[in-house]
């Protein structure tokens, strides 16, 4: 049900557009004054905004004005009376989708009220599809090839094409949301919304109100109706990050959304139908919650009809490096500053570090070196005290779950590995140091491998910009930056 904002200093003429608007299906709200109409729009989620062109105070032009600075793809249709019928093409050369002038007949104001609510619907899903044609949230945008996070992706996969709720699990700063938006942007639902709600940063009155919205006079301080997350989300997917917080009243309202994919407003009777597809997140093990009493053991199993993992970087190793060179593009990029590099001393302390904080952590550590670094390179001492000291332990292999990719200095020579590296890798590697380059043809003859991995081998090496292509076609050498 769309949500249409009205804004007339004349009450006569707010009581029947409000009255009109409502009969033909729209949620209504009403505001005599420009810049009380400004405050709705900043706290509710709007698809057309209805405004006279003289009002005193701020007036409908200069409330256009200001609209279009802060939310310029909503459509607003200006009122007038006949002798400013100028001042109303005005203001669509202004950014207005179209004017109505007073008297006005019902049907030709319904007409335009569609056909705007029906651009800004087009518009929203032409964002949404170049967002993912970008590949904003596709498989690139989530960094690792290690074995467990190809488990990952194989999941989302198969998933993403289907309703199923999906319940995200891993410690925090592992990327359940990055996560839960790769299945919504993989899905047939992708032209639609994604809805994220934290239940962990709101009280539960407040997390009602968020997810089912309320109606005006609810509770203190509901002076307008509210549409709530649900109903945001309908036709997508609303993700519900550390679903394990929600209190015991609320795990009940949510089974019997899942259930019925019905509800109601806080304060209000209509019952109101949703289709959404529901994601959760947790950083707790909800099988314990469940036999601790602290979670319902059927919403449980609701929500759990897929479940997807995500590994905690200290289990994926291999991935490190990869994330590096991306946290080092990525930090560079923001901070307007040079790329820089990450010797292979630093690199040893990141490999060795625990990371309690996962990805997260990393990539702040990494923001942090790159400005703190006077060099082209990160090099330990630009590196946080406590990744020094608690990195300076020989690695544990038996904590890496792929430990045949780990090379070990001692086997390759006199060579300290870029660790992340396979071993068909290092033996290329050192294969350079000796020769001054390698081809795809010595590639796969040392390494006794097809064609497609020699070359896949080689392209990763490129991409950690440890070697450097030479030449084309057959001609091509791999030599080392």
């Amino acid at each position: 049900m769309e949500t249409i904002l009205i804004v007339d200093d004349e009450k006569n003429y707010l009581l029947v557009l409000e009255a009109l608007l409502t009969d033909a299906g729209y949620e209504v709200i009403t505001s005599d004054s420009a810049s009380k109409a400004l405050e709705i729009t900043s706290s509710h989620e709007l698809d057309l905004v209805i405004t006279d062109m003289r009002m005193p105070g701020l007036n409908g032009m200069e409330f256009l004005a200001h609209l279009r600075g802060r939310q310029f793809e909503l459509p607003v249709i200006m009122m007038t009376a006949y002798a400013t019928v100028e001042k109303a093409v005005e203001a669509m050369k202004r950014g207005a989708f179209d004017y109505i002038t007073k008297p006005f007949k019902n049907e030709e104001l319904i007409l335009t009220i569609r056909k705007a609510i029906e651009m800004h619907r087009l518009k929203q899903e032409n964002r949404l599809l170049n967002q993912e044609l970008q590949g904003r949230f596709k498989f690139g945008n989530i960094v690792g090839k290690s074995k467990l996070m190809g488990e990952v992706y194989e999941i989302i996969e198969k998933v993403a094409q289907t309703r199923a709720s999906v319940m995200i699990t891993g410690e925090s700063g592992t990327g359940k949301e990055l996560i839960a938006r790769a299945i919504h942007f993989n899905s047939l639902r992708r032209d639609k919304r994604f809805v994220s709600v934290n239940c962990s940063a709101l009280p539960e009155t407040l997390l009602e109100s968020e997810l089912f919205g309320h109606e005006r006079g609810a509770f203190t301080g509901a002076v307008t109706q509210r549409k709530g997350r649900f109903e945001l989300a309908h036709g997508g997917t609303l993700f519900l990050d550390e679903v394990s917080d929600m209190s015991p009243a609320l795990q009940m309202k949510l089974l019997r959304v899942l259930q019925e994919m019905k509800f109601e407003r806080v304060g209000g009777t209509a019952t109101l139908e949703v289709d959404a597809r529901l994601v959760t997140a947790s950083n707790r093990d909800l099988r314990q919650e469940v036999e601790a009493g602290r979670f319902r053991e059927d919403l449980y199993y609701r929500l759990k009809v897929v479940h997807i993992r995500v590994p905690p970087l200290r289990e994926r190793r291999d991935d490190i490096p990869l994330l590096v060179h991306h946290f080092l593009d990525k930090a560079a990029k923001a901070n307007g500053m040079p790329l820089k590099g990450v010797s292979q001393e630093a690199l040893r302390y990141l490999y060795q570090y625990e990371w309690i904080g996962n990805v997260r952590e990393l990539e702040n550590v990494i923001e942090r070196a790159v400005i703190f670094s006077d060099g082209d390179e990160i090099r330990p001492q630009d590196l946080p005290e406590e990744v020094l000291q608690k990195g300076l332990g020989r690695i544990d292999r038996g904590t890496t779950p792929e430990t045949d990719s780990v090379s070990d200095p001692a086997e390759d020579g006199d060579f300290v590995p870029h660790f992340g590296l396979n071993h068909r890798q290092v033996k290329a590697i050192n294969f350079i140091k000796k020769n001054g380059y390698i081809t795809n043809d010595y590639y796969i003859q040392i390494n006794e491998i097809s064609d497609r991995h020699a070359r896949r081998d080689l392209r990763e090496l490129v991409d950690m910009d440890l070697i450097a292509r030479v030449g084309k076609g057959r001609s091509t050498r791999y030599v080392l930056k």
